[in-house]
């Protein structure tokens, strides 16, 4: 059996298809469970049952003889929340717990880092463990996941495979219940479709023009090829970033979704909310030597072309209900 925590959220349900698509449907899948605008992310798929997330530890135990592999999606992923103890609880205390209990039944641990780790980017993107430490995230999110990764690498009791990933920018399907917390592509579609103009942050830093703030946009297929890959290569533990290796700008990213709605761009700019200055990435870029190195080798979906398979396949049709 294949467990996935977070299972009914954008990745975790993303990945339970991938895996459906490779053949998989021996899938545990672990969450709440309590929220409806989630239930179309789990529609067709096949797996053998749910379990909420407060009764998957004692599942798990009991059942450690049948379980070959855990990928721990589940987390609080909001960058803008203000409650530590939730962002302690979920982000960190569940995952050490986890990672306990898998080093006790020795079963292979994949679990959800974040480039929110890195920060506003000045120690640089690097996925090297030497420096790992001294990076200061700028909000309680990327604090939560840092401190698990920190935590991780000392610890002498580990599952027989693990591998924390930092992902970078995800988009893509399944992410229609996250509101404020989905892709910049969604708003962008979101907001074009409706009213046929875009408007984007003005730079409040002198080295980035208007639009030209960048991130590594992602695309959640690509994510979810690369946990498969480490589910059939467990030659190298360790954290990982997974992003295209390339940054893109927002200028860049909504030109693209004006271009796959077939619509001219009309785009404006105004002021970052001031409580958000302090906590804004201007730059992104995952330093993917790293990955590259241990044998996964398949290119990385384009913005442009990530972006209108994303709008065409799915945005548009969904809009059209």
């Amino acid at each position: 059996m294949i467990v996935i925590t977070g299972a009914a959220g954008f990745i975790g349900s993303y990945l339970a298809g991938k895996l459906n698509q490779a053949g998989y449907s021996d899938l545990i899948l672990v969450d709440r469970f309590d929220d409806p605008s989630k239930d179309i992310n789990l529609f067709s798929k096949k797996y053998r049952k749910f379990i909420d997330r407060d009764k998957f530890f004692k599942w798990l135990i009991k059942h450690a003889d049948d379980v070959d592999f855990i990928f721990h999606m589940g987390a609080r992923t909001d960058t803008v929340g203000l409650e530590p103890e939730l962002y302690q609880q979920l982000n960190l205390i569940y995952s050490q717990r986890l990672w306990n209990i898998c080093s006790e039944i020795q079963v292979p641990l994949i679990y959800a880092s974040s480039a929110a780790t890195y920060g506003n980017g000045e120690l640089g993107f690097s996925d090297t463990h030497i420096n790992l430490s001294n990076l200061r995230p700028l909000n309680l999110y990327g604090w939560s996941k840092h401190n698990f990764d920190v935590w991780a690498l000392k610890q002498t009791r580990t599952p027989p495979f693990w591998a924390g990933l930092k992902f970078f920018n995800v988009y893509g399907p399944n992410e229609f219940h996250k509101g404020r917390m989905a892709s910049v592509v969604l708003h962008a579609f979101n907001t074009i479709n409706k009213s046929g103009q875009m408007k984007l942050f003005k730079s409040h830093h002198k080295d980035y023009k208007d639009g030209e703030q960048s991130r590594d946009f992602v695309y959640v297929d690509d994510i979810a090829d690369v946990m498969l890959y480490f589910m059939h290569n467990q030659e190298h533990s360790g954290i990982f970033n997974v992003g295209t290796g390339k940054a893109r700008s927002f200028l860049d990213l909504t030109q693209a979704v004006f271009r796959s709605l077939r619509m001219n761009p009309e785009i404006s700019f105004v002021d970052t909310p001031v409580e958000l200055r302090g906590r804004y990435q201007y730059f992104t870029e995952a330093e993917m030597d790293k990955l590259r190195e241990i044998g996964y080798t398949k290119p990385f979906v384009e913005l442009e072309e990530g972006i209108e398979t994303y709008v065409e396949r799915y945005l548009v049709k969904e809009a059209c209900f």
